[in-house]
């Protein structure tokens, strides 16, 4: 079976195509909420020509504009592929424990999912992207909450539009932390200040929770941060991904 797994975030999108449990290919894309479903399927098709014929798609989505073009294109182009959209109704096996499950992320259940089938639990997700998510997994595999904050790259892009003298700068780690021009200085703050609030929101979470089984960091900007975390455990990069896989086996 060659599954194609699509993760839709707010930023990127995330592409991959397994072979039965093994992720042979991967892609990550620009998301444009703009883009129609017949541009979705031209992009598809052009990163799908080399690899094995599809026989099943996966979908999650935090972007209703594109999840809308997204069925559109499904619907036309591979209305004969067995499809899982994640959202509420679709079997994932995770009771979400919150106020309103339905406003919880798609990608935040996969997320779940997938941590919890390979670290077991209690444990947290540490989801770096547009925002940064650290999503709470109980040791029966649910979905208890978290924490949400300002993702690194939006705010380096607030700071350098509100102030005059700064500017966006490559996300990489510094010389030292204390920096010695502004550029510098602008990536300490956001290496080792995002690696900080990381690991105090962790501390936080294992103070009422209790001791965990893992600290997994995903998406796109975990990199950046990884390597300064104290608390961070392991890295898995295609979490999203293996998630929308084990949904889809819960599904077919």
């Amino acid at each position: 079976m060659s599954l194609l797994a699509i993760d839709v975030g707010n930023t990127n999108t995330v592409l991959g195509l397994y072979e039965g449990e093994e992720l042979t290919h991967s892609w990550r894309i620009k998301t444009d909420p703009r883009a129609t479903a017949d541009e979705m399927a031209l992009i598809l098709r052009g990163l799908l020509h080399r690899t094995p014929e599809i026989t099943g798609i996966a979908l999650c989505s935090t972007v209703p504009a594109v999840l809308h073009e997204m069925r559109t294109m499904l619907t036309g182009y591979y209305d004969d592929v067995p499809t899982v959209i994640v959202e509420p109704g679709t079997k994932t096996g995770v009771p979400v424990l919150t106020d309103n499950p339905k406003e919880v992320g798609a990608d935040r259940i996969v997320n779940t999912i997938a941590a919890h089938h390979r670290f077991g639990g209690p444990c947290i997700v540490v989801d770096f992207g547009t925002s940064t998510n650290l999503d709470v997994v109980s040791a029966k595999g649910e979905f208890l909450g978290g924490a949400l904050a300002p993702g690194i790259e939006i705010s380096i892009e607030a700071l350098a539009n509100r102030a005059a003298q700064l500017r966006k700068v490559e996300l990489v780690r510094p010389r030292s932390v204390i920096g010695k021009n502004t550029v510098e200085a602008l990536q300490a703050g956001a290496v080792y200040g995002f690696a900080g609030q990381v690991d105090g929101l962790v501390h936080h979470i294992i103070a009422e929770l209790g001791d965990v089984t893992a600290v997994v960091a995903t998406g796109g900007l975990a990199p950046v941060v990884i390597e300064e975390s104290r608390t961070i455990t392991h890295h898995d990069p295609n979490l999203t991904l293996s998630g929308l896989r084990l949904v889809f086996e819960k599904n077919t």
